[in-house]
């Protein structure tokens, strides 16, 4: 299965994967919401003040990927909707299949 544009590998760090996502704020849940461009668009409930959002959309992907929080981190965009996080400890077939990336 071809890898999507918002999935790839980290050539910084053998074994990472790296996830852009499109943060949509202020839905009813948090979840996935499907490709948008080139991006994942994640629905979060949390505000943005105090870094609330940011740990929802780790705590969201974390359980959607089986991994926990500390193997998810977010390298760009920290307070902007666009943001590139770095996974760790999870095969790029198996990341694809979690978040519904192949179909």
């Amino acid at each position: 299965m071809p890898s999507p544009p918002c999935l790839k590998t980290d050539p910084d760090h053998p074994g990472a994967l790296l996830l852009s996502i499109k943060t949509v704020l202020g839905s009813r849940r948090n979840e996935l919401a499907g490709i948008l461009g080139e991006r994942l668009k994640v629905r979060v409930a949390a505000p943005p003040e105090d870094g609330k959002a940011n740990r929802a959309i780790v705590e969201l992907l974390a359980e959607t990927l089986g991994v926990r929080a500390q193997q998810i981190e977010i390298v760009r965009g920290h307070a902007s909707p666009e943001k590139t996080l770095r996974i760790v400890g999870v095969a790029p077939e198996s990341a694809q299949r979690s978040l519904h990336l192949g179909e």
